[in-house]
């Protein structure tokens, strides 16, 4: 009907309105690519036809959802969550798949199309629950970490299903052969991937990383993803195999922060058309022609997965309320489900009138999904009142011992850090009480004899029964950013003239936490820098009252020599936001560079948003402090700060004047 340029360009402007009204909604993008094929698509305006080609593309969408999921596993974290991982996570893929099937099979589905929909309908959305977990601050509760370990395994399950589909689907009498002979070539795949893959992409990356191109960086990545699921299905399993054993072994590597920061932009766009290509599957009057049907079986997939979820978490030992709290998040369809819905289509096994059930059924209980899980708290409280008990009993037990304190310091977070200030908090007998919702640590340490409490520091009711309005201080030493924030702004409202010390890895965020009524916000690479400097000093003779000056003028710079760092390969495994982290980084001028010659007040710095830290010139044992008179000669090198954007741009401008 279009032409290709025509049908991009339809694509484009239903997916940025779509996308950008979907998240002023705060809802997922996912959707609004959805809603852009339905509209779009042959069942509603019809202005694009779900050909072949846009198939085609739609798989590469597929390609890199299965590497994104592969960069998030490693075999260390595997292990850690092995018992939520595999016990839970395991029970809820088998017990979910298995009643699925059964009730297909009771309905008439062949066992192919009953395995096919109970695959889809097994999986939650990665997405959707990590985004609201992620907002509410709840990734480190107990029903956050259980969810996260169900979702990981789910993850882990497709793959199996994504092998046993297509031998399915050949339709051979044979069947149990072929799977056999799949399951092997596997298993091999794996075996030879595992053993020699790490190392070799590790020598490789290096060799690409050194000539400093970041569009080579980006092709090599490309290029290793598509090789190894290209590789796999000529193995004859399939695409999405490959991509995710390549995002595992890069995991392994050092480049694994800077593989996902660079590789982003390509699969978010292209797993936005893998969306658009299931909105165009679905077809609107059909949906509509069996409305009712598809509400009731809405109504029982979201009940009867959350109650499947509870069960198991209660069987596993965790409280009814905290098994209720997991299932509600995770009684919804996922990003697999269609990823599997597609495949089966592929292969031939479930027909159409099905296929529009259940994407029917997995479209409207994600859309649904943010506003259910919302309420969980509420709904987990409202069915069982021993949970609202418990919760109560763990403010009032805070109480107990808060009414007790005066002039004391609350310590909110009791991992390595909150541990070691307790300890020196003891040691100088300044009261304190320590508030942390790990339960094992809680349960061990307060066994050991520790003043450690179970309890959210991000809500106010414990704060108050801590005894915050009667404390001498507040000392937040949690890692994660947003859960600082969460107390700070509940402090700054409720106790303003409480101080704050705030504890964070590096420095990107210590202005926000300043805005936000921090008093004092430590930095622990700045901090142990500092360590290290006094360490050194003393060790190189310096006299020890002058190494303590020195420390004490550094800090009351605020860190000002210390705000910057050069960058190696091995800070990519620590760093997760490269790219607004402050750095510095040294340029040398040629005789060839556009700035040879120039004065420094003619060199756009402030524009550039970079700051000239010193000047090395060549023969010259010490660095010269800038100067606006200074003439830049053939051999300077100029040392900056910046983040990476901004020292690229002007790495750029001083070389070529661009």
């Amino acid at each position: 009907m279009f032409n290709s340029l025509t049908t991009v360009l339809l694509l484009l402007i239903g997916s940025v309105f779509a996308v950008g009204i979907f998240r002023a909604l705060r809802l997922p993008a996912m959707l609004a690519y959805f809603l852009v094929g339905v509209l779009l698509g042959p069942s509603a305006f019809g202005l694009i036809q779900n050909t072949e080609s846009s198939r085609h593309f739609a798989e590469f969408g597929i390609v890199f959802l299965m590497f994104s999921i592969g960069l998030e596993f490693s075999l260390p974290k595997l292990y850690g969550m092995r018992k939520t991982l595999f016990g839970l996570g395991g029970s809820q893929v088998a017990i979910s798949m298995a009643a699925a099937m059964l009730i297909g099979w009771l309905f008439g589905l062949s066992p192919a199309s009953a395995f096919v929909i109970g695959g889809a309908l097994t999986m939650s959305s990665t997405a959707i629950v990590s985004k609201i977990l992620m907002e509410r601050v709840d990734l480190n509760s107990r029903h956050g970490r259980l969810s996260i370990g169900i979702l990981l395994f789910q993850d882990l399950a497709v793959i199996p299903i994504l092998v046993l589909i297509p031998t399915l689907g050949s339709h051979t009498e044979n069947w149990q052969t072929v799977l056999g002979l799949s399951l092997i070539k596997s298993a091999v795949l794996l075996f030879i991937l595992f053993k020699f893959g790490k190392n070799l992409l590790n020598h490789w990356f290096d060799l690409v990383a050194k000539q400093r191109s970041r569009e080579l960086f980006v092709m090599n990545v490309l290029m290793v993803t598509l090789l190894l699921a290209y590789a796999t299905n000529t193995a004859g399993l399939s695409y999405a195999l490959g991509a995710f054993i390549a995002g595992m072994l890069i995991s392994e590597t050092r480049y694994r922060y800077q593989v996902e920061s660079d590789i982003a932009p390509f699969r978010d766009i292209l797993l936005g058309l893998f969306f658009i290509s299931v909105g165009m599957l679905l077809n609107i009057a059909q949906l509509f022609d069996h409305i009712g049907l598809v509400l009731v079986l809405l109504t029982g997939f979201v009940l009867f997965k959350a109650l499947v979820i509870a069960v198991l978490t209660r069987y596993f030992g965790f409280e009814t309320g905290v098994g209720i709290r997991t299932g509600v998040i995770l009684a919804q369809a996922g990003e697999f489900s269609f990823v599997i819905l597609a495949l089966g289509l592929q292969n031939g096994l479930i027909n159409d009138a099905d296929l529009q059930l259940v994407l029917g059924v997995s479209l409207l209980s994600m859309i649904v999904a943010p506003f259910i899980i919302q309420y969980n708290g509420k709904i987990a409280r409202g069915l069982v009142k021993s949970y609202t008990r418990n919760s109560s009993q763990v403010v009032e037990s805070i109480g107990n011992v808060g009414k007790e304190l005066s002039e004391h310091v609350i310590i909110c977070g009791y991992g390595r850090s909150g541990q070691y200030l307790g300890r020196f908090l003891k040691e100088e007998s300044i009261p304190f009480i320590a508030l942390d919702n790990d339960s094992a640590r809680v349960n061990e340490a307060a066994v050991a004899g520790e003043h450690v409490m179970y309890g959210d520091a991000g809500r106010s009711v414990v704060l108050e029964a801590a005894g915050a309005a009667r404390a001498k201080a507040l000392i937040v030493s949690y890692s994660d950013t947003r859960a600082s924030m969460k107390v700070l702004h509940i402090v700054h409202e409720r106790y303003p003239n409480l101080p704050v010390i705030v504890r964070t890895y590096d420095d990107i965020d210590m202005d926000a936490f300043r805005e936000a009524g921090a008093t004092e916000v430590v930095p622990e690479v700045l901090e142990g820098s500092l360590m290290l400097a006094s360490h050194a000093l003393v060790l190189l003779g310096v006299p020890l009252n002058r190494v303590v000056k020195r420390i004490r003028l550094f800090r009351e710079e605020r860190y000002k020599m210390f705000k910057g760092f050069f960058r190696g390969i091995s800070d990519s495994d620590a760093e997760t936001t490269v790219s607004r982290q402050q750095r510095l980084h040294s340029i040398e001028i040629s005789s060839n560079s556009f700035a040879h010659g120039m004065r420094l007040d003619t060199i756009p710095f402030e524009k550039l948003k970079v700051e000239l830290k010193k000047i090395r010139r060549p023969n010259m044992l010490e660095a010269i402090t800038p100067r606006p008179d200074i003439v830049i000669g053939e051999g300077d090198v100029l040392v900056l700060l910046g983040n990476n954007e901004s020292l690229v741009a002007t790495e750029v401008f001083l070389v070529s004047g661009k």
